[in-house]
This record gives C-alpha cells, sequence and structure tokens, in this order.
C-alpha cells in the first residue's frame, strides 16, 4: 500500500509527486497515457507560459536552472537577483486579446517584491516541465506507471481502493490530477458546476500558402480572435459560437480555413492542416476539493478557459498548497484542520481564475457593447497604474489567503530575503521544510524554534532588505504564517508554528 496514489502524470500531478517524494511519503502515479511523448504536449503546440508563483516554485525546488534549460532559456532570463529592484519582465501576458505593454509595468508597486534568481514569465512547453518533473519524481523514489485507466474507486475511514480492470491499487489517500475530463472527479462523486462556453476555439499546425495576410501575435478583431505565434504554422482562433462545434466533430480543412478567414477578415489559404483540436471556455469547479480520502487539483478541480494562461498556474499553485499539508497528514504530525484548509485555501483562488476568463470571454465578444468595453480596457491599459493592475493579477503576485492576520504581509507569497552572506530565502527552502527567517539582532527566536527542526529551518542574520521585518516565518510552500516587527514576539511565533507545524517533538 502506498501512502498517496496520484491520478494523472501532467505537471500538475507530477509536481505534487515530487512535494510528497521529497517528504519522505511513498508515492505511485498512475498515468492513462501509454507514453509522455505527444505533439501536443511538444513546442510549439504545448507552449505554455509559467509567471512568477509557478517560476518561484520551481526555485524553491532547485528546480529553475534545470527548467530554463528544458525550455531552451540560455540567455540572461531577465531576472538580476542582485539589483536593489525586481527586474521588469520581458513579457507580460494579455487581457481579452489585448496585449500588456511590459515597459509599463511598475514591478516596485507589485506587493512585497524583491528580486530573485526567478523571472516573471518563462515561456516553456509541457514536455519541458513534465521532463524535468518526472526526473526528479523518478530521484525521489516516485513510482510511474503509464497505460493505466482508473475505472472505480472505493473508499473507507482509513484507505482507498482504485480499481483498473485488471488491478487494484490502495492507497491512504488518492489525488486526482487528471484533467478537465477528470474520471476520479466522477467516480468519487464531486459536484462540478459553472457555466457554458460563449466560445469554440481551436489550436492549429497548418501549411498557410500565403501566411502574409495574417497578422503575427494576438490579434483581437471585430468577428473573433487569432493568434499568428513565432512557429511557422501555429494557428489560434476563437469562434464567438457557443461552443457548438468543440469536440463535436473533427475540424476540417475547409472548416478550418472558414473560420480563420471570418474571425481574420481575410481570404488566407490553408494549404494542408497537420494537427488541430478544439477547446472552449467552459468555467467550471468542484463545490470542494476533498471528499474523504480523495482529493482534486488542477483542470480536475477546476476546468478553466486557456484565455491568459491561467489553468497551469492556478494548478501548480494548488499542489505546492496541497503537498506539505498532505505528508504532514500522512507523518501524523499534522495540526487538526490542516488539510481542510487547502480547500478554504485554494477554491477562491480557482473561482477567481475563472471570473477573470469570464470577464476576458465577455470583453472578445463580437459585439458593439463587448467592443466598447474594449475600447475602456485599452484607455486603462495605456497607463502605468492599469497595466500594473492586470500583470498583478495575472502574475499571482495578488494574492493572499487570509490566515487572520492584519500584518499586511502575512498570507502572501515570500519575498527572495536575501541574507547578508547571500543566502536566499529559495536556497533555504530547496528541502521541502518551512524557515524561519530572524533578522533580530540577538537572535530571538533561536530557542523558540527549537523543536520543529525536522519542519522547519532555522536561519538568522541581518537581510539586505528586511522590509522593515525582525522576523519571518515561511510555510513549505512559500506563503508567509507570521511576521514580527524589529522585537519579534516569541510567544506570537510559537503560537504560530504550532498552528501550521503541529506540536514541537520532544
Amino acid at each position: 500500500m502506498h501512502d498517496v496514489v496520484i491520478v494523472g502524470a501532467g505537471p500538475v500531478g507530477l509536481f505534487l509527486a515530487c512535494e510528497l517524494g521529497l517528504a519522505g511519503c511513498s508515492v505511485l502515479v498512475l498515468e492513462r497515457e501509454p507514453e509522455p511523448g505527444s505533439p501536443w504536449r511538444a513546442d510549439p503546440l504545448g507552449l505554455r507560459g509559467l509567471f512568477a508563483t509557478s517560476v518561484e516554485a520551481f526555485h524553491r525546488r532547485g528546480m529553475l536552472d534545470p527548467l530554463l534549460t528544458a525550455s531552451g532559456v540560455h540567455d540572461d532570463p531577465g531576472a538580476n537577483p542582485d539589483a536593489d529592484e525586481p527586474s521588469p519582465p520581458r513579457g507580460a501576458g494579455h487581457f481579452a486579446g489585448m496585449v500588456l505593454d511590459p515597459a509599463k509595468v511598475d514591478v516596485t508597486a507589485l506587493p512585497f517584491r524583491l528580486p530573485s534568481p526567478a523571472p516573471e514569465v518563462v515561456m516553456t512547453s509541457l514536455e519541458s516541465v513534465e521532463t524535468v518533473l518526472s526526473e526528479r519524481a523518478v530521484k525521489l523514489g516516485v513510482e510511474i506507471r503509464r497505460g493505466v485507466t482508473v475505472s472505480a474507486i472505493a473508499q473507507d475511514d482509513e484507505n482507498v481502493v482504485l480499481h483498473t480492470g485488471e488491478h487494484e491499487y490502495a492507497a491512504r489517500w488518492v489525488v486526482g490530477c487528471d484533467g478537465g475530463r477528470s474520471a476520479v472527479r466522477g467516480l468519487a462523486g464531486f459536484d462540478f458546476v459553472g457555466t457554458e462556453p460563449q466560445f469554440t476555439g481551436y489550436v492549429v499546425l497548418a501549411t498557410i500558402a500565403d501566411p502574409e495576410k495574417l497578422k503575427p501575435g494576438i490579434n483581437l478583431t471585430p468577428t473573433g480572435m487569432y493568434v499568428q505565434m513565432p512557429a511557422e504554422g501555429h494557428i489560434g482562433m476563437m469562434d464567438f459560437d457557443g461552443g457548438a462545434f468543440d469536440r463535436s466533430q473533427q475540424p476540417t480543412r475547409d472548416h478550418l480555413q472558414a473560420v480563420l478567414r471570418r474571425v481574420s477578415g481575410t481570404d488566407v489559404t490553408l494549404s494542408d492542416v497537420h494537427l488541430a483540436s478544439s477547446f472552449t471556455d467552459r468555467a467550471m469547479q468542484t463545490t470542494t476539493y476533498r471528499q474523504g480520502r480523495v482529493l482534486l487539483a488542477g483542470d480536475a478541480a477546476h476546468l478553466i478557459s486557456p484565455l491568459g494562461g491561467q489553468g497551469l498556474n492556478t494548478g501548480i499553485g494548488d499542489v505546492t498548497n496541497l503537498g506539505w499539508k498532505l505528508a504532514a497528514t500522512v507523518h501524523g504530525h499534522a495540526p487538526d484542520g490542516l488539510l481542510d484548509t487547502y480547500t478554504r485555501e485554494r477554491h477562491p483562488i480557482g473561482a477567481w481564475a475563472l471570473d477573470w476568463t469570464r470577464a476576458q470571454s465577455a470583453a472578445m465578444r463580437p459585439d458593439p457593447h463587448a467592443q466598447a468595453i474594449q475600447g475602456v480596457i485599452r484607455d486603462l491599459l495605456g497607463t502605468r497604474d492599469g497595466t500594473t493592475y492586470v500583470f498583478e493579477k495575472i502574475s499571482g503576485s495578488s494574492i493572499r489567503h487570509d490566515l487572520g492576520s492584519e500584518q499586511p504581509l502575512v498570507g502572501r507569497n515570500a519575498p527572495d530575503f536575501r541574507l547578508e552572506d547571500g543566502t536566499r530565502l529559495g536556497d533555504l527552502m530547496q528541502d521541502g521544510r518551512g524557515v524561519a527567517l530572524d533578522f533580530s539582532a540577538d537572535r530571538r527566536l533561536h530557542g523558540s524554534a527549537m523543536g520543529w527542526e525536522s519542519r522547519m529551518r532555522y536561519a538568522a542574520g541581518p537581510a539586505r532588505n528586511d522590509l522593515g521585518l525582525g522576523a519571518v516565518l515561511v510555510r513549505p510552500d512559500g506563503i508567509v504564517a507570521w511576521a514580527g516587527d524589529r522585537d519579534p514576539d516569541r510567544e506570537a511565533f510559537e503560537r504560530a508554528a504550532r498552528q501550521w507545524f503541529g506540536s514541537p517533538e520532544i
């Protein structure tokens, strides 16, 4: 019997496997597809953007350099960790097809942001991400079995049994990371609610007879949207048909050409179509992320439109939040209710991501009302404050969990504090433990941190920029659990440590 069985070997499932393996859990990953490679996961069709909080997660586990290498990022990615202020992003994304100007992003206005080796955005492919995570998972003792389809789930108060036809797999916990059509979600009886689609989207790899008729990049038009990617023949389209075409039939060359001509307003010709797939902006979410001993993460928990690249990033946020909590529960030192905070903290973020993409769909509709809204949005994006606001939302910088504290840093993603000896917070988090940073001159928290050594790392010394704080307690997922002033309160620190890490070891 394994401690945890994860269903789904995409980026979300594999990242969770790495988190649990790092914490010493026995982990089995079951994947329906028999082989890891696919044209839909490789560049260019599998191209995705990882935003700041996701890139930071790789940095904190020592996987940033392998990620950049696998992604073909060989030059300076834009981050200058030795600067006094964070570096501006090289790209800033878009809202409803309206591209943000990275020069208008005021990185100094992003909440509690410090310079870090982690760039604000990394363009990569699903294949690259999965390769890095698979290699790390195997090194951590995770077992990955492919070509396995889950057909039934049974659970009691102690265990969960997965049936796959010929085999049964027993575990103490099961996590469904098996995508938007999750088998685990349906078999375990999760409620999945939301809104129906406004458009059918297409991803196409084709030979274009006259590509000069199409403008490069993202193009929002009066009849829809199309994207001409840098890779030759790689096209994205959005046709506001109410999602009528999605997966109802295989898109033919004639159909795809007709859609492309309609949304681009040109007579462009597709000579041949090599690969094509469709999707919609259907927005769905489970009402809870846990049913007994079965949990969900990523697209299995929330089906988010590709608009704005929130799906993958939200999924990575899910499993960095869940991994350490589930590991603590497995090992028996989790404080009461710790695992329940997973749904409480992550469900509102999934709901926000759904609304963010719904707003974009509404603004993109080919009608006079939406086009009037577009004018207002373009005016806002023409300002530094407007662009910074949207980038802050896209990057995840604005996320703050309500942890019951009025201290403004608590509940946020921790800045990459740098001690005077050069050690960074990200360096201290690579073993998966929490971190107590003590900037006070007399190492005030040293004695108070004793007893949690297996769950929390203590580091003391002046910081290059301590943001006016005397000490900070950071959870294993990088969220600030507690922050103290120049004269930190040891009793308050100990209460926070007990709240998130359980009773100290005797």
